[in-house]
């Protein structure tokens, strides 16, 4: 068993199909030794159950007969909160012990709608037997009478179970693999340096440096669609609205499954901005962990931008007056964007001037104080 990635998720080996089908048999020996006189309809919950019946049923030694009832809860990898019934139990089931197969019980929901269900005919009575349950997540009222494997709340596919519509086919059962990722936004004034210790930083950390204006360039000399779009709003002297953008964010962050993380520069410019991009991480089950601004005094960085302008030929780092008005639009822009994130908890401001790796070591004790 190897890591996998389905859609933009990578998982982790967990149970192999050995220990799956042990447990299917242990509770196909439970239910039978109880229901060994009778003759049980098994009802199995669709999707995710269709392995674990089938394995089940293969499994169970005596008589028996078999329905299937359909219910949905699930988006991606979170709980709709909404269960939906698809499919109705058979009429056939009056009088008769019924015991349903559930792939897996977390919340309860599910479990709830489907006690309602059977609550509703004339059942001689139904029992729960669930392959995995999550005793962590599980917040109902109702006893689970057999339990194949306790299972800590965390997310998996396979042996039936989606990520997505992806996974149900495999044999074993995989894990999210949920590593703790550091999604940090990068601020500073031109010449403090950002883009230098985002380079170290990505290497340490094993970081994604994304940086709105290289994603702008890459996309407008490639011709992509949203180079295109963007252009289109440009040539007509327009801003490029926030959801182009995050666009482009998602793009590059969908490239890079195996990062630990992201360092955002250049993005959010806004308090609006700030709040799509928290909506954009959340699609993605992420979020920043903080905002880090770089802080140095005006006149040291106005004399670094005024010698980096001699090798870099650019006209806005010769000019000291278009200097202090990029500093200028800089403090209005990043203002309401610190208030922002100080109501979450997550501003730091780290000294910027200082050796190269003396700054690094300043960010690094931030990060890891994450």
């Amino acid at each position: 068993m190897h890591p996998m990635q389905l859609h933009d998720k990578t998982f982790v080996p967990y149970l192999s199909e050995n220990e799956i089908l042990a447990a299917v048999t242990k509770m196909a020996n439970a239910v039978a030794l109880d229901y060994q006189d009778e003759r049980p309809i098994f009802v199995g919950v669709l999707n995710g159950a269709f392995m674990f019946v089938s394995d089940f049923l293969k499994a169970y030694p005596y008589d028996c007969e078999v329905s299937f009832v359909k219910l949905s809860s699930y988006q991606g990898l979170t709980s709709t909160g909404i269960v939906e019934t698809l499919l109705e139990p058979e009429d056939n089931i009056a009088g008769r012990s019924v015991i349903i197969l559930e792939d897996i019980i977390d919340s309860g929901r599910t479990l709830k709608e489907l006690v309602h269900l059977f609550s509703n005919t004339k059942v001689k009575e139904f029992k729960i037997a669930s392959l995995f349950y999550k005793p962590a997540a599980y917040t109902g009222e109702y006893k689970i009478d057999y339990i194949g494997i306790e299972i800590p709340d965390k997310f998996i596919v396979g042996y039936g179970l989606d990520y997505n519509e992806l996974g149900r086919n495999l044999r074993e059962v995989y894990q999210l693999n949920q590593q703790h990722m550091i999604n940090l936004v990068l601020f500073g004034k031109p010449g403090a340096g950002k883009g230098t210790q985002a380079e170290f930083l990505k290497e340490k950390y094993n970081l994604k440096h994304i940086s709105t204006g290289d994603l702008f360039r890459y996309n407008m000399k490639n011709d992509t669609e949203l180079g295109k779009l963007a252009k289109s709003y440009i040539d007509r002297g327009d801003l490029v609205p926030d959801e182009v953008t995050i666009q482009m964010l998602q793009d590059a962050v969908d490239k890079s499954p195996d990062a630990a993380g992201f360092i955002f520069d250049g993005f959010p410019r806004t308090a609006s901005q700030a709040e799509a991009l928290d909506a954009f991480l959340e699609t993605k089950n992420m979020g920043i962990n903080a905002t880090i601004a770089l802080e140095a005094n005006d006149e040291i960085l106005i004399q670094r931008l005024l010698e980096r302008g001699k090798v870099s030929g650019r006209t806005d780092d010769q000019d000291e007056d278009k200097i202090r008005n990029r500093f200028d639009e800089y403090n209005q822009k990043t203002a309401p964007l610190k208030d922002f994130y100080k109501m979450q908890n997550k501003f730091y401001s780290v000294n910027g001037i200082g050796e190269i790796d003396e700054i690094t070591a300043r960010l690094g004790a931030v990060i890891e104080g994450l």
